[in-house]
């Protein structure tokens, strides 16, 4: 029996890391694949997290939009890199009361050795180069490490702006001004155009499926597979047996929903 088309719904919870975006870009590289995903909703709650993997992830979503629509439903919040990874998307929508923006960068640095003196701990830190120990947090910065810092902050912040700027096709100055990694709710992210509507997650798909015709109820909840053991031990129940069911269960269900595409994942 051959497959009808399809709306895709994704969603993604936490922080953006290397290791939580991963299975994201290849999930998103195989539903380029299948023509009969006709879009994508991206359901997204975060504040953000490395600048690396959100960038990869705003280019993921980007290279997907450019093949089939993507549209991203933000959460209780869709800060930061979060916002940076949804402005790949043709639409953002946002609940009223959704946290958005701190577009900015921050990078802390902790020196923890006058604790550790404090405490009678002594750290010998043995390295070749100059600047080998400078962000190993153990000693404060000098003042050529900060500047040098700060460089590299600056230049992520000014990425980060002309991004905005281009892809909700606003002034750089005008991004500017509102980059201060401040939050907005999404009322007010709405009336400053860096998002594009007030909507729930339902609200957005069926937004969607009026974009691409396919009806809200063919909707397919597409996920990164699991390895089998975390699926294995996941389970708050206290026997074995337990978790072997729940694990089956979830599988049978992946199977389902997604088996389908996974393809090569």
């Amino acid at each position: 029996m051959a497959f009808r088309n399809v709306l895709g719904l994704v969603t993604f919870r936490g922080t953006l890391r290397d290791r939580s975006v991963e299975p994201y870009l290849r999930l998103f590289q195989t539903i380029r694949q299948r023509s009969r995903i006709r879009g994508v909703l991206l359901d997204i709650s975060s504040g953000g997290g490395e600048h690396i993997a959100s960038t990869d992830l705003y280019l993921a979503v980007k290279r997907l939009n450019q093949i089939k629509p993507v549209f991203v439903s933000f959460g209780a919040i869709g800060a930061s890199g979060a916002y940076l990874a949804a402005l790949g998307a043709r639409r953002i929508f946002a609940y009223p009361e959704s946290g958005v923006g701190s577009i900015g960068v921050i990078m802390p640095h902790l020196a923890v050795r006058d604790l550790l003196n404090r405490l009678g701990i002594s750290v010998e830190l043995l390295h070749a180069g100059r600047h080998k120990d400078a962000y190993q947090g153990y000693r404060p910065l000098t003042d050529e490490e900060r500047v040098k810092l700060t460089a590299i902050i600056q230049h992520g912040y000014q990425t980060f702006v002309e991004t905005v700027a281009r892809e909700r096709q606003r002034p750089v100055e005008e991004i500017r001004n509102l980059a201060t990694g401040e939050y907005w709710t999404g009322a007010e992210a709405l009336r400053l155009g860096l998002v594009d509507a007030l909507n729930d997650r339902e609200g957005a798909l069926e937004e969607l499926s009026r974009l691409t015709g396919v009806p809200v109820r063919r909707t397919v909840r597409l996920a990164p597979p699991r390895p089998f053991l975390e699926r294995l031990f996941s389970g708050s129940g206290t026997f074995a047996a337990e978790a072997l069911t729940r694990g089956v269960r979830d599988s049978l269900e992946d199977l389902i929903l997604t088996g389908w595409l996974r393809g090569r994942l």
